[in-house]
């Protein structure tokens, strides 16, 4: 199976700068596992785990251990299935930043209920079951973004409890189910003034924990964590976090307890971080089992966007004169509906997104091609009148619905009567990194337009630059801008199939304003199979130089290079096979504005973000959220994706290039861990020694194992710039109140003015803006934006909150985007309970020609009451019943096996279940595979039991059944044929050395694909 991660190392051959080992000395404290990557470099202690490391691994492990139980339920071989796909990695580098985040944020970095520090372990379980909650909210809503955002909250916090608390010096060798789950045994924690801690003398703190707090002493045994700092102050004779950081060590009881690192420097306990990092390994483990089994297989896939294939986008002009637009994409849609559906390049979302004047959406959203078409056969050009429509505000919807990555279609004959809200879509394309091609159907030299329908025009006077907010737009986002004819419309369209193709990577983007002859070069590498070049523009000369010295004018359709196709602001231009891998050459004269876009069908492709040292409480690399700042140093951090498991390639450096293609700066990458790492895919990371002050993008360079060269290019336009943007917290929203959202404006230039600009896609904002606010010379403002929630907002739901800040003598502007959820005010958080098996028969010795059989209640003592129930793992027949079940005496009813009678005609497989209601007998049977029956008919109240009869095989001493109630809490019932309740049977174990055992898959596959980021 290719899981799109190969071995990548830097081939710069380069150390690591001197300014690592100098931060080291002015670092601040560390709390937690060390958030990622980089801060092991910083504490040189190259063999911890991270946080970063251990949520990677566990959500890589969980859905490969998920495609390959699809794979075995359908009968295919797991190594047919695909690539994860590029969108797979970013999905997963979201969940690692706001993981990260809560070491970076103010708003978190010091809160001991985030970090379980100070023994606000009630707390911190409250807030973990919180994000749990949140998470599920919206997963469930189809929020995907902000379910990864709960999701990296809710890691932080649990990994952080193994790393912090005394769990592992207690001797406990499984996790704490209490955490999750309130009604699994809980161990009392150390009150305020009960002392935890002796006196260390030593870096290294061994058996410096009180006997009742350690394996040393019988139960019961007492939690405790460490306090940190100085917030809140430290009680004498409590434990400490420990390390040469923590300014609360050298307060009685001396030392500390953390285990987040290997270093003795940094954690007391540091001969156990192998154990916490286990454990804490362990725990992620089973939350993303948890939240997979809960919401489903399909829904989790699409959570992290396993192999999603590019969403089909369309923001549609409806007004009369769009008559033939509209057709030219009805027809694209059904042609790539009719040619990828059932394969893996079938759109996994599509998206329609109508607007005219005053009117804008609804947004049709759809995973189903037949729905999609249906939607787009319903469309009909209507109305109409003035020239401009609300082309910006349809963006800004289908950006805040489409996936990450997207290519939004825009089809229009008019310019945006919206202009005010350019800033916040431009912050909405390049936060979420899609790129937005817009299809013209109208000449921009006239300065009069006709409107409306057929024999019903008017005439107005036009702006000649009316069109400029789009070319600005698509520049910026790595689109195009095509100005073309009604009769053309069709023809050009093509480009939209091009651009949705699955696997498809940027070989060259530049625009050239000049008149002169323009000279660009792209390398086809030898995991390139076919190129397909986009030219806008009126070219009146171009030509095509292949790697042997071949030319050919584009300008001609065939050719012994390419094919070429010639539309009315559109040339589509095709390489013949084979296409001879190295570098080809464009040379070309235009009389007018030009771009190029050259595509190739490649896996092979990259992902990246710019950083900077944190040096407040967390040593790591924060990411930089919006434009960085020019003119100060920076650090560029890359992922290769795409690489097959048995291929190698290296990068050695990364090339600034500006709008024209120019190079402004190249960029030398090193490893992120040592050269003799045996880990593959691991982030490169460049050191920007000053970041330019003109638009730039990224072009990574390398070669494959063969010594060819490589080249990739992401084709957004970096914006630097000279203010900043913070927000400070993401809050939830509860329907009918009022919420804050607190930010940060940081002004790296002198004093001046600023226009402030806060915007929504729900209107639940009571100002936008724009506010003038006037920051001194590097000098910061705090402000605050007020949203109001209405009582009929729906939970789960998400608001995207836009803040755009622009200086005013200046082009100087930056963005933050937040994702907002909205929670019901007091949540069902309670999952429902399972009373304790009773054993109605047990095995004997030997297993063979014997069963076993336990009964239970299950019930749900929150507001939702029982919804869902499934045999989750077992070989068995599991009964339902409405009243106790029947006795020993009637088992033999149950008793499974490829000879057993159907009862009343009642057994069911593949999930399709008989219910009976006479006698008051068995409501339905269920055997491992059948889907979830929904029993919340059965139990009309909140608080009304079911029973349940499970009936085994001794050979099959254990079984799992799954209960969840109405709000989506879910309980795992564990079932085995001994008397005692069984600890939960898990996939993972750990061994005596405390390293996971990955018993569901390979742990092999882990040193091939240990991911980066992003």
């Amino acid at each position: 199976m290719s899981h799109g991660r190969g071995r990548v190392w830097a081939g710069s051959g380069k150390r690591m700068h001197w300014f690592a080992l100098a931060y080291l000395l002015l670092a601040f404290p560390c709390m937690g596992f060390l958030p990622n990557f980089w801060s092991r470099v910083l504490t040189m202690s190259w063999d911890s785990h991270t946080h970063q490391y251990i949520t990677e691994r566990a959500i890589l492990n969980v859905t490969l251990e998920t495609l390959m139980a699809i794979s075995k339920h359908q009968h295919n071989h797991a190594g047919e299935q695909t690539g994860l796909g590029r969108s797979f990695w970013r999905a997963v580098g979201e969940v690692v930043k706001s993981n990260a985040a809560m070491d970076f944020l103010s708003s978190t970095r010091s809160d001991p209920v985030y970090h379980f520090d100070s023994e606000r372990v009630d707390s911190a379980m409250v807030m973990l079951r919180q994000f749990w909650a949140h998470t599920l909210l919206s997963v469930r809503a189809k929020e995907y973004q902000s379910a990864r955002h709960s999701l990296g909250q809710l890691f932080h916090s649990l990994q952080d409890f193994y790393s912090h608390s005394n769990w592992v010096e207690m001797g406990q060798r499984s996790i704490y189910l209490h955490l999750l789950q309130p009604e699994e045994p809980a161990f009392p924690v150390a009150e305020g003034d009960t002392p935890t801690c002796m006196e260390c003398f030593s870096a290294t703190c061994r058996d410096n924990l009180l006997p009742r707090l350690a394996h040393r002493r019988q139960p019961p045994l007492l939690l405790t964590t460490g306090y940190f700092s100085t917030s809140p102050p430290k009680p004498e004779g409590k434990c400490s976090h420990g390390g040469i950081l923590d300014s609360s060590r050298h307060k009685g009881a001396k030392g500390g307890i953390n285990k987040d690192s290997t270093s003795p420097l940094f954690s007391p306990h540091h001969y156990l971080h192998v154990e916490a990092a286990s454990l804490a390994t362990e725990a992620t483990l089973s939350v993303l089992r948890d939240l997979r089994d809960t919401v489903g297989h399909t829904s989790f896939l699409k959570l992290f966007s396993v192999k999603q294939a590019p969403a089909l986008v369309f923001v549609m002009d409806t007004t009369g004169s769009m008559f033939e637009e509209i057709t030219a994409a009805r027809l694209r849609a059904f042609s790539i509906i009719q040619s990828r559906t059932g394969t893996p390049e079938q759109p996994g979302t599509f998206l329609l997104v109508p607007f005219h004047d005053p009117g804008v959406g609804p947004v049709y959203e759809t995973d189903d091609p037949n729905q999609f078409m249906n939607y787009m056969e319903n469309l009909m050009a209507l109305g109409g009148g003035d020239e401009p429509e609300m082309c910006l505000s349809a963006i800004q919807l289908a950006l805040t619905h489409s996936p990450p990555l997207s290519e939004i279609f825009v089809f229009t004959d008019a310019s945006p009567k919206d202009a005010h809200l350019f800033s916040a879509v431009k912050a909405l394309t390049l936060e979420k990194q899609c790129k937005v091609t817009f299809l013209l159907t109208e000449d921009p030299s006239h300065t009069l337009k006709g409107r409306g329908g057929r024999g019903k025009r008017s005439r107005e006077p036009l702006s000649p630059d009316r069109f400029s907010l789009y070319s600005a737009l698509s520049a910026v986002s790595g689109g195009l801008t095509v100005f073309t004819t009604n009769s053309d419309i069709h023809r050009v369209s093509t480009i939209v199939e091009d651009n949705t193709a699955a696997d498809k990577v940027t070989l060259l983007h530049v625009e050239s304003d000049h008149d002169l002859m323009s000279s660009h070069s792209f390398r086809v590498d030898s995991s390139v199979k076919t190129v397909t070049l986009h030219v806008t523009g009126n070219l009146i000369d171009c030509n095509l130089t292949s790697p042997s010295g071949r030319s050919q004018s584009l300008l001609s359709e065939q050719g012994p290079l390419a094919e070429s196709e010639r539309f009315k602001g559109l040339y589509r231009i095709g390489l013949l096979s084979p296409i001879q891998p190295g570098q080809w050459s464009l040379q070309a004269r235009t009389d007018g504005h030009l771009t190029f876009n050259i595509i190739g069908d490649s896996n092979v492709d990259f992902l990246y973000y710019f950083a900077t040292v944190a040096n407040e409480t967390h040593p790591g690399l924060a990411r930089v959220e919006g434009s960085p700042i020019a003119g100060v140093p920076a650090f560029l951090v890359l992922a290769v994706t795409g690489l097959a498991p048995n291929e190698e390639a290296s990068f050695s450096h990364v090339t600034l290039l500006g709008a024209n293609g120019e190079s402004l700066q190249q960029v030398w990458l090193n490893s992120s861990s040592p050269s003799s790492s045996s880990y593959s895919g691991e982030e490169l990371v460049g050191r920007v020694d000053s970041v330019p002050r003109v638009p730039f993008c990224v072009r990574l360079s390398g070669r494959d194992r063969r010594g060819n060269k490589l080249e990739r290019v992401s084709t957004e336009m970096i914006q630097p710039t000279h203010v900043q943007i913070q927000v400070l917290s993401v809050p939830r929203l509860v329907p009918g109140h009022s919420t804050m959202v607190h930010f940060d404006v940081l002004n790296h230039g002198p004093a001046r003015l600023f226009n402030l600009t806060a915007d929504d896609d729900s209107g639940y904002l009571h100002q936008r803006g724009p506010h003038s606010i006037p920051v001194a010379e590097r000098g910061s403002i705090r402000g605050q934006v007020d949203l109001h929630t209405p009582a009929t907002a729906e939970a789960g739901g998400t608001v995207t909150l836009t803040l755009t800040v622009r200086a005013l003598d200046s082009p100087d502007s930056n963005y933050a985007v937040a994702y907002l959820t909205v929670v019901p005010p007091d949540p069902d958080m309670s999952p429902p309970s399972c009373s304790t098996p009773q054993v109605q028969r047990s095995c004997p010795p030997q297993c063979s020609n014997s069963l076993w059989s336990v009964s239970l209640a299950v019930s749900d003592r929150g507001r939702s009451g029982l919804a869902a129930l499934q045999l989750h793992q077992g070989e068995g027949v599991l009964t339902l019943f409405h009243s106790p079940p029947p006795t020993a005496d009637s088992l033999g009813e149950d008793r499974p096996g490829p000879g057993q009678q159907q009862a009343d005609g009642d057994r069911t497989t593949g999930g399709s279940h008989h219910h009976h209601h006479h006698q008051h007998r068995h409501e339905a049977r269920l055997e491992k595979g059948d889907a979830p029956v929904n029993v919340s008919e059965w139990a009309a109240g909140s608080s009304q039991p079911l029973w349940v009869r499970y009936t085994s095989s001794c050979c099959a001493p254990q079984a799992e059944l799954l209960v969840w109630d109405g709000a989506g809490n879910m309980r795992r019932c564990h079932l085995s044929s001994g008397q005692q309740r069984q600890q939960r049977d898990r996939s993972t174990e750990t061994n005596g050395t405390g390293k996971i055992t990955l018993t569901s898959f390979p742990l092999v596959l882990l040193g091939l694909l240990w991911p980066p980021l992003l």
